[in-house]
């Protein structure tokens, strides 16, 4: 990419311009008043998703970014425009999205004068962001932005903020010398680990567990991970954000740790004498979520120092966590110790005995859900199952009764994207559309609550036309299950504190490109699925409300105390 010694008529084309020389097609966003990088985007043939909110225009570009593991674009324009995507930059930054926002600001002649819409933008991103900056001359624009997509990807990746000014997005731009390129990447092979205390804790260990984190998405090419935890006997749990990144399959995959762990995992969990975390952050929902986090040494491996904590003893590693495990799988593999290999073979027939189990108790849970009447939650994640054909993702909320999607093995296989320890509500409703975006060839179904598809619901139906093929299946408790299920936790009145509203489902959406059904019949339920599967997979979106009981939570919320019983 030269680009020497040319002219563009305005800073949005000359930013167009070298998205295009890095690979970027798509752009997500509600642009303000000037609608010049529309003309510019239709110039250059980059699509635009349009979007009636400003949240879900941030979380439809994350989840483009977290599934296609490349950057992705919002467009805002100012001053509300900007406070009103806050809280999708607070998720993009949590999740490790690489996502360039651009977004229109006052002149500079005018900062200070109570001008239209006026805010002092980089002050209130920069907490939210890995770079904010605004561009203070035409002459900026271009080195400004090959900044701003270096500062995107990282690594580590994140969210970065670009305010192009009202006098300088009109502006000439004019490239006088060679263009700046981004940093060429230099593919590192991983050679031998000098021996240290991460190491010896490893080859001391005889019953380790691997937390594998959001990190690792896009860094397990050839299952790395499965084949040092293998060589460990190692029983491998994800971080929420970190499923999708192994092989759920894989008979030493034990489901997600801490709060949405089944019983049996959990005594796994309790037994083992060394944590090896994997390019994650060790948040609340994993370190205090039901399941009592044994005293061992724990392992951190990250390349962000921000993700390594403090708060637990043992080798903290600050490197790409991929070379780390394969540094020490070679490491290994020259070890010749009958001892560990018994102790291996004795500990990964334990994760054996417990993955039958949780096995045995999700048939137990479906039979019992046959007897009940409505349609029961892991009755719906069967029905998914068996009906998907293909590469698939689930996209998900955080929400009362959509957390049966993160107990295994309620769901098991295909990609996975879901909410950081944020979890702001709509997230998965709009993230669907960024990832069927980045993913067209694999069945993309968003499994959220009644909230979050009203939270959505106007993009759902903007992006249905051009955009669609997502499937959504509504889970309808009326309003916020979990701030209910709190409410009745204290012994609060409902009538006072109505979170919820049980009854009619949301109001649903209309037009030859949307299927809207109502579920409730148990019988029928496996044919509506394929129904909605089919009209998604000509370009449709599918909704699909299902009407779920209060009680209807998944058991290892049940066993962590935190809702009423």
């Amino acid at each position: 990419m030269t680009r020497a010694g040319r002219r563009y008529t305005d800073a949005w084309s000359a930013i167009v311009d070298l998205l295009v020389a890095n690979g970027v097609d798509t752009c997500f966003g509600l642009p303000g008043d000037d609608l010049e990088l529309l003309r510019a985007l239709d110039a250059a043939g980059l699509d635009l998703v349009p979007c009636r909110d400003q949240r879900n225009a941030m979380y439809m570009a994350t989840g483009y970014a977290l599934q296609s593991g490349r950057l992705a674009v919002c467009a805002l324009g100012k001053g509300p425009a900007v406070t009103h995507a806050a809280t999708g930059l607070l998720e993009a930054r949590e999740s490790g999205a690489a996502v360039l926002v651009l977004a229109a600001g006052v002149p500079e002649r005018r900062r200070g004068s109570g001008g239209f819409q006026e805010l002092d933008q980089v002050a209130v991103t920069t907490p939210l962001v890995r770079w904010a900056h605004r561009v203070g001359h035409p002459d900026r624009v271009v080195p400004a932005t090959v900044t701003a997509l270096t500062r995107a990807m990282g690594p580590p990746a994140g969210p970065v903020f670009l305010e192009v000014p009202d006098d300088v997005r009109t502006a000439e731009i004019v490239v006088t010398g060679t263009c700046p390129t981004l940093p060429e990447p230099l593919v590192v092979e991983s050679g031998p680990v000098v021996p240290g205390p991460a190491l010896a804790a490893i080859r001391a260990s005889r019953r380790p567990v691997v937390l594998v984190g959001g990190g690792m998405r896009h860094r397990n090419a050839d299952g790395v991970v499965e084949r040092f935890a293998g060589r460990l006997g190692a029983a491998v749990f994800t971080t929420a954000s970190g499923r999708g990144a192994v092989d759920e399959r894989h008979p030493l995959f034990c489901g997600v740790a801490g709060l949405y762990a089944a019983a049996p995992a959990r005594e796994l969990w309790s037994s083992c004498d060394l944590v090896v975390s994997l390019a994650g952050r060790l948040e609340e929902t994993v370190v205090e979520g039901g399941t009592p986090w044994p005293p061992v040494p724990v392992v951190q491996v990250n390349l962000d120092p921000g993700g390594l904590s403090a708060e637990f003893s043992g080798p903290r590693v600050l490197a790409d966590a991929r070379h780390a495990v394969l540094s020490w799988s070679r490491a290994l593999d020259e070890d010749r110790d009958a001892e560990h290999a018994d102790a291996t073979e004795a500990w990964a027939g334990e994760v054996a005995v417990a993955r039958k189990a949780m096995a045995l108790e999700v048939e137990a849970e479906l039979a019992r859900a046959a007897t009940l009447p409505g349609i029961r939650v892991a009755e719906l994640l069967a029905a998914l199952d068996a009906t998907a054909d293909g590469p698939r993702v689930l996209v998900q909320e955080n929400g009362l009764q959509d957390m049966w999607s993160y107990g295994f093995p309620f769901r098991v296989g295909g990609g996975s994207i879901v909410p950081s320890e944020q979890t702001p509500l709509g997230f998965g409703a709009a993230a669907a559309i960024g990832v069927k975006r980045a993913a067209p060839g694999h069945e993309v179904t968003a499994f959220i609550g009644d909230g979050a598809f009203l939270a959505a619901r106007a993009d759902i139906a903007v992006t249905a036309p051009a955009h669609g093929g997502v499937l959504y299946v509504v889970l309808c408790n009326g309003g916020y299950g979990w701030l209910d299920a709190q409410r009745a936790r204290l012994g609060l009145d409902a009538e006072l504190y109505p979170f919820t509203r049980p009854g009619a489902p949301p109001p649903v959406l209309d037009g030859s490109d949307i299927h809207c059904r109502v579920l409730c019949d148990k019988a029928a339920l496996t044919d509506e699925v394929l129904a909605a599967r089919r009209f998604c997979s000509r370009g449709g979106t599918a909704v699909l409300m299902v009407p779920v009981a209060p009680d209807d939570i998944l058991p290892a919320l049940h066993d962590a105390g935190v809702i009423p019983q």
